[in-house]
């Protein structure tokens, strides 16, 4: 996963996977697999699924014309309340889009290293051929 500045302010994780190397066929079988890590990690709670193609869409928003589809799964690591300032940064999401013949699949760092590593982990295993 390559680490980034998006807009020079916000630090986000970001891999592009090829349809060659995984099995996953679409956005919607990518999600399905993150959210069984989600729902398998006893860490996490899992709140929600986005379509964020459909909102655009029903908004009549500007979508880039090389996107297929874009979804975000929605979840917390909720292990830690320590003040308040932390709930600006929860819950997490992870994005995923799909192209024609590749996914781009990122989200905002996490400020704690055990929620990096497991969504690092979680979308390097979508690489399974």
């Amino acid at each position: 996963m390559q680490q980034m500045q998006f807009q020079n302010k916000y630090p986000i994780r970001e891999t592009r996977i090829e349809k060659t190397e995984t099995t996953a066929a679409n956005a919607v079988a990518i999600i399905d697999r993150l959210k069984q890590n989600v729902d398998q990690d006893e860490r996490t709670a899992f709140i929600g699924l986005f379509d964020h193609m459909s909102h655009t869409k029903s908004l009549q928003g500007e979508i880039a014309d090389e996107i297929i589809d874009a979804r975000h799964i929605v979840f917390c690591f909720g292990i830690k309340l320590p003040n308040a300032q932390v709930m600006a940064v929860r819950p997490r999401s992870i994005g995923v889009t799909e192209f024609d013949d590749h996914f781009v699949i990122n989200f905002l760092e996490p400020p704690m290293p055990m929620a990096t590593e497991a969504m690092e982990s979680w979308v390097e295993e979508l690489r399974d051929r």
